[in-house]
């Protein structure tokens, strides 16, 4: 029986690339086109930089800096 093999992290954080909610590069790549969070598992990430992504996110989506995915007709 082979265990699940966990994946690498596929975004790295370096110092000068800090989680904000100024930097919507960055909070743009842990968004869906239907502006949904990725998942911890499917980002890549640790849960610390998952929780500090996802308030960053939040908050941005708050000041009208990203769009809250609403459906439009």
């Amino acid at each position: 029986m082979e265990r699940f093999k966990k994946p690498a992290a596929k975004f790295q954080f370096s110092k000068e690339n800090k989680i904000d909610y100024k930097n919507l590069s960055l909070l743009q790549k842990f968004i869906s086109d239907r502006s949904k969070i990725y998942a911890r598992r499917t980002s890549g990430v640790t849960a610390k930089e998952q929780r500090l992504l996802v308030s960053a996110i939040k908050k941005a989506r708050f000041l009208a800096l990203l769009s809250t995915g609403g459906i439009k007709k």
